[in-house]
């Protein structure tokens, strides 16, 4: 048996520059950084040819034509293992509606997961690629490129994404003991709402052409956070998050709610200087940023939803276990 594991991710400015449709007009850039919160995939051998697959169902098919679940179809089918293995799925965190990426972390884990099985190991970028090509290529998801390469390298990054479609990724060069003060100034809360993301993001894709100003605006945030982040000044990092959550509510008609405005007003009045909904918007997992000495208070005033606690992780997905290399 081997077992891979891959980490969700929390993205800070530039979303939505990661659309095809925005950045081949110049290039897009997001800063991103993975979470110790990961999705586990294993994967195993089976006695017959049969495939089974476990998540929050059970397949058990002769080919795979005939699995259900689109993403794990698709990953058996580009990675060509198409008979006598076992596939379970076990994550921190729901695999959907989380605001984390963690439909493109789940699909990173499973192809790193497959790769191996195949005896074929998979670095960062062949991951990342395979994934987007899945996703957007055979899946055609309303969604950017981000998320696959923030799970497959992991760390704190800027990604960009060039005219011509490739995508570098550049390691936040942050000291330890800033990036361990920035991280006890963050909040993170659930809000107890799921949403599905695919509204929501094809709207704000159909909009990118009427929002570009918005979109150049947090990429720019985006190049001048990473800045900021590797000279050790936090000072602004607050207010450019509620500046980007203000823009970010425009896009499309679902990024928030009444409960989502109501929360975030509370959380400002008791002394956040800014946040964030996580991902699409809906729903999902709140983002503040807040001094330590207000944290009490904005603790109190969002006590209906539930606080997790995480890290910053410099690991991408990787294989955690396999004892079928040693045989």
């Amino acid at each position: 048996m081997l077992t891979s594991r891959t980490p969700f991710r929390i993205s800070f400015f530039g979303g939505g520059t990661d659309f095809r449709k925005y950045y081949e007009l110049d290039h897009g850039c997001v800063l991103s950084a993975a979470i110790d919160k990961y999705v586990y995939i294993m994967a195993n051998p089976k006695f017959d040819n049969a495939i089974q697959l476990n998540y929050r169902l059970t397949e058990i098919v002769e080919s795979v034509d005939q699995i259900l679940h689109p993403t794990l179809r698709e990953a058996l089918r580009f990675t060509g293992v198409d008979h006598a293995i076992e596939l379970s799925a076990l994550a921190d965190f729901p695999s959907h509606g989380t605001g984390l990426g963690s439909s493109s972390s789940f699909l990173v884990g499973v192809l790193n997961a497959l790769y191996a099985f195949r005896g074929e190991p998979a670095d960062a970028d062949k991951l990342a690629k395979a994934a987007c090509r899945i996703e957007i290529g055979v899946l055609s998801e309303p969604i950017g490129k981000q998320d696959q390469y923030i799970a497959a390298f992991g760390g704190f990054n800027l990604i960009r994404f060039n005219k011509d479609d490739t995508v570098s990724v550049e390691p936040v060069k942050i000291k330890p003991s800033t990036l361990a003060a920035f991280r006890k100034k963050l909040l993170f809360f659930h809000t107890g709402v799921s949403r599905s993301s695919g509204r929501v993001l094809k709207e704000q894709k159909e909009k990118i052409g009427d929002k570009t100003e918005y979109l150049n605006r947090l990429r720019s945030m985006a190049e001048q956070a990473k800045s900021k982040l590797e000279k050790g000044d936090l000072s602004s990092f607050g207010e450019m998050l509620d500046e980007s959550w203000q823009m970010k509510r425009t896009f499309a008609s679902g990024v928030s709610t009444e409960l989502i405005d109501n929360y975030y007003s509370a959380a400002k009045e008791a002394g956040a200087t800014g946040g964030k909904v996580l991902g699409a918007g809906g729903g999902g997992f709140f983002m503040f940023y807040c001094e330590e000495e207000k944290q009490a208070a904005v603790r109190k005033a969002l006590a209906p939803m539930r606080e997790v606690k995480f890290g910053f992780p410099s690991e991408g997905s990787r294989i955690v276990f396999n004892d079928r290399a040693v045989r």
